[in-house]
């Protein structure tokens, strides 16, 4: 089985963590491939910056997918996750929707954990796209800056973790999820200190991934995500254009 990894923003240290948190929990003879945005910004926190994340996730699908059993979206807001589903025939996963639906297993409400304010909005929104905000109990965010967007979770690992215990006792969360790429890999450094189940998103995506192309589903001709009818573009990439010609 092979899974491609896409990582929207520009950061290839957090390409680097996504892969290692992924790696860990994947199955033995699995593939991952992980391939990091060209252009964009740093880290993805706005919608803006979601719109542009998104084209890079429709750029290096068109690239690369012939030769993916599935990918992953690798950003907690998911940006360009339905148009991906439209245009592309392998299963596409979400690190948010993948790290929410797995804490829906594992209770009956979750809270979302993370290193930003500027997150909040953009993420709240996510929920909401996912139909979720009745499972999901609010996004706590941090207060302040940070040195370095590749070091975040160790430099805040403390307060994450107070934060988290605040979803559990203020929020009465079943669940927290750790949310943005930068987070990758902390659920197994502090889930002993938190105590409540604690998602990964970059591990549940994976998972989620080798679950829905073993189950090798067929690409929809209905529906709200069938792909849409043939038309040409300009300014994108020629792989692009071709599968947005049906070329």
């Amino acid at each position: 089985m092979r899974i491609l990894l896409i990582n929207p923003n520009t950061t290839e240290a957090l390409t680097e963590r996504l892969a290692v948190a992924a790696r860990a929990v994947a199955s033995h003879g699995t593939e991952l491939t992980c391939v990091t945005a060209c252009s964009g910004v740093p880290y993805i926190s706005t919608r803006s910056e979601a719109l542009i994340g998104g084209v890079q996730v429709l750029e290096i699908l068109a690239e690369h997918q012939d030769n993916f059993d599935a990918a992953i979206v690798a950003a907690f807001g998911d940006p360009g996750l339905g148009a991906a589903r439209e245009l592309f025939d392998i299963p596409v996963v979400g690190l948010a929707e993948a790290g929410m639906l797995t804490a829906c297993m594992l209770g009956g409400r979750f809270s979302i954990v993370t290193f930003a304010q500027a997150l909040g909005p953009w993420y709240k929104e996510c929920v909401a796209w996912h139909r979720l905000e009745n499972r999901c109990c609010g996004v706590r965010m941090l207060p302040g800056n940070f040195r370095s967007i590749s070091e975040v979770q160790e430099e805040k690992e403390e307060l994450l973790v107070n934060l988290a215990k605040q979803a559990v006792f203020e929020d009465e969360a079943d669940v927290v999820v750790l949310a943005g790429a930068p987070l990758s890999g902390l659920a197994a450094k502090v889930r002993d200190r938190i105590p409540v189940p604690v998602v990964d998103c970059a591990e549940a995506a994976m998972k989620q991934a080798e679950a829905l192309a073993s189950l090798r589903p067929r690409a929809p001709e209905a529906g709200s995500f069938r792909r849409p009818a043939p038309k040409p573009s300009i300014g994108v990439s020629q792989r692009l254009a071709d599968r947005i010609a049906h070329v």
